[in-house]
């Protein structure tokens, strides 16, 4: 179907004309407001700016020079036939064609910068605002398709502004300059070159009215088909369990050709620019040479004059030319920076209250207050009380979809809750400035994820200011050390992404050594020994409770032997606490508890 729409991309719907004009002026808005945003990082160059304009200046003045000391000496020395100050004339020109030359080195030279500079600035704001966001952004969004944003848009942006802008100015700055020679030269040719121009403005509108929908369409593709690959790369190892690559390479094929039709029809059409040019720059040649033949028979204007013509006529279609095929170089960056722009537009995590205070100490003592809370549309949580003292444990357990991770989502503030409220040692959670209450929480979740570093530098990043010392010592804690001090490197192994070259078991005992070395008095533990082998499991069993003595503590599980020394269980149905209580009492209410331990045949 797709296939069908890009091999006639002419074809277009047809829709209310007010709708047709609503659309029009929004892009128009969106293209204009996007390269104003542009400019205002250009503008942090004002002085490199002024310099490149004025090499910008020099080189298109010099340009218009050139051609016409031609002329004349077609005129004072070859038809005349006089040699006298010819030598000097050639070297006036080697002169002017060699600061020509070095001007567009040097604005070359200094807009590099600029650009450099400019998606410097234009990348480290977009990876800002990655931290910005709130988690549910990343959870709805794949992760190629973002990193998309931050490589290939933006590579688009330095291409543009590289090859682009000064192509534009320039162009400009030669065309007016060339307009106003030609007009004092000879007001009849110049009359005849303009012939063109109304061919030429159709023929360009016509194409890029087409190319700017499908730059876009192929910007949105190519981030789709990074998306994907992501994805499938992360998941390989579940591709191939489930002898799932014939139908991975045919999803990858299908993505695969959507951007090749979009770049395909995008390139292709316009490609029909230089062609058309160089057809009408032909017709040019052929009106001037037809009208300056028959003007210079009745010495309306001199041989001269018309070979200065033909020759500015070139650096008229040229000028043409390059602003319409850098146009379509334009629309492709407008289209990359658009995304990015999105992005940086993004409503992120919500900022602390003025009011709100550091929190310098805590005891861990947590009670949630008749908390509701909904994602979007759907209602997750439901009127939520419960009591966390300090040192207890807390486990919550419950079907899949029962609000476990939202409640753990809301202790963290990573979410904000709608109805009721959280206190901490009797303060409202949102009067608490969110860095400074994470800094005394710590996770260990299912998925253990390791950075690619060493082992060394993945445990301090629990507290970075820790000493080697203490590393060791939260991996001795976390019952690590036995199997890092076997590895060829010990703590200076470097692991791979994820952690990839160990054990999931080990990738967990590692994440619990950096649980422990930061000290936390609110611990988070989200189905920590979940497909591990037995013996790792009471490593890790031993190390979970070295590392929840004396810290207040969530425990998200769902095997029940794991939470029976618990001091409180929570049981939740559709969002609502049904049961809480010891596993003894809660044993004893032969309630949903009773059935589900009893399903796990645990007594």
């Amino acid at each position: 179907m797709l296939s069908k729409q890009l091999k006639q991309p002419f074809q277009y719907e047809k829709i209310p004309v007010s709708s047709v004009a609503a659309h029009k002026k929004k892009r128009a808005q969106d293209t204009v407001g996007t390269i104003q945003r542009i400019w205002s990082y250009l503008a942090k160059e004002k002085g490199k700016l002024t310099l490149v304009i004025l090499m910008v200046i020099a080189s298109s003045a010099l340009g218009l020079v050139g051609p016409f000391m031609i002329g004349m000496a077609v005129d004072d020395f070859i038809v005349a036939k006089q040699t006298t100050g010819l030598v000097t004339l050639l070297i006036w020109l080697a002169i002017i064609y060699l600061l020509h030359s070095l001007s567009i080195f040097l604005q070359n030279y200094w807009m590099i910068s600029i650009a450099q500079n400019t998606v410097y600035a234009l990348r480290e704001d977009l990876f800002h605002q990655f931290h910005r966001l709130p988690i549910a952004y990343f959870d709805k969004r794949q992760h190629g398709e973002l990193m998309s944003r931050i490589t290939n848009d933006i590579d688009n942006v330095n291409n543009t502004l590289n090859q682009s802008v000064i192509q534009i100015f320039s162009s400009v700055l030669t065309l007016t300059g060339t307009i106003g020679v030609m007009l004092y030269l000879s007001p009849i040719l110049t009359a005849i070159t303009m012939v063109i121009v109304p061919i030429m403005f159709f023929a360009i509108r016509w194409i890029t009215r087409r190319t700017g929908p499908l730059y876009k369409l192929q910007q949105k593709n190519l981030g789709e088909v990074n998306g994907y690959v992501e994805e499938i790369v992360s998941g390989q190892h579940i591709v191939k369990a489930f002898s799932q690559e014939k139908r991975v390479m045919n999803e990858f094929e299908t993505r695969n050709q959507q951007l090749n039709h979009a770049g395909f029809w995008a390139l292709t059409i316009s490609g029909f620019i230089p062609k058309v040019m160089n057809m009408l720059n032909f017709l040019s040649f052929g009106l001037i040479a037809l009208a300056g033949g028959i003007l210079a028979i009745y010495d309306i204007v001199t041989v001269g004059i018309i070979v200065i013509f033909t020759e500015y006529a070139r650096q008229f279609t040229r000028p043409l030319n390059e602003l319409s095929n850098q146009f379509n170089i334009l629309l492709s960056a407008v289209a990359g920076a658009e995304r990015v722009f999105r992005v940086m537009d993004e409503e992120q995590e919500e900022t602390d209250e003025k009011t709100a205070q550091k929190l310098h100490d805590t005891n861990g003592h947590i009670v949630f207050d008749q908390i509701s809370f909904g994602y979007e549309d759907s209602n997750i949580l439901h009127d939520i009380s419960f009591e966390a003292k300090p040192g207890e444990t807390i486990a919550f357990v419950g079907h899949t979809g029962a609000g476990k991770t939202t409640i753990i989502n809301l202790i963290s503030r990573f979410y904000n809750y709608d109805k009721g409220e959280i206190y901490l040692d009797g303060i409202p959670l949102k009067s608490i400035q969110r860095s400074s209450l994470r800094k005394h929480m710590a996770f260990v979740l299912q998925d253990a994820f390791l950075f690619r570093a060493t082992i060394r530098e993945n445990i301090r990043y629990g507290r970075l200011e820790a000493t080697d010392k203490e590393v060791i010592q939260a991996a001795k804690d976390a019952n690590a050390h036995e199997f890092i001090h076997q590895l060829p490197n010990g703590y200076d192994t470097m692991l791979d992404q994820d952690g990839s070259g160990i054990s999931q078991g080990q990738r967990q005992l590692l994440t619990i050594a950096r649980a422990l070395l930061a000290k936390p008095k609110i611990l988070i533990l989200d189905e920590a020994t979940s497909n591990i082998d037995t013996i790792t499991e009471l490593k890790i069993q031993d190390a979970l409770k070295r590392l929840m003595r004396g810290r207040t503590s969530f425990v998200i599980a769902h095997r029940l032997n794991t939470i029976q020394e618990a001091d409180r269980i929570i049981m939740l149905q559709h969002g609502e606490i049904i049961e809480q209580g010891s596993h003894e009492q809660l044993i004893a209410l032969k309630g949903q508890y009773y059935q589900l331990n009893k399903g796990q045949k645990v007594d």
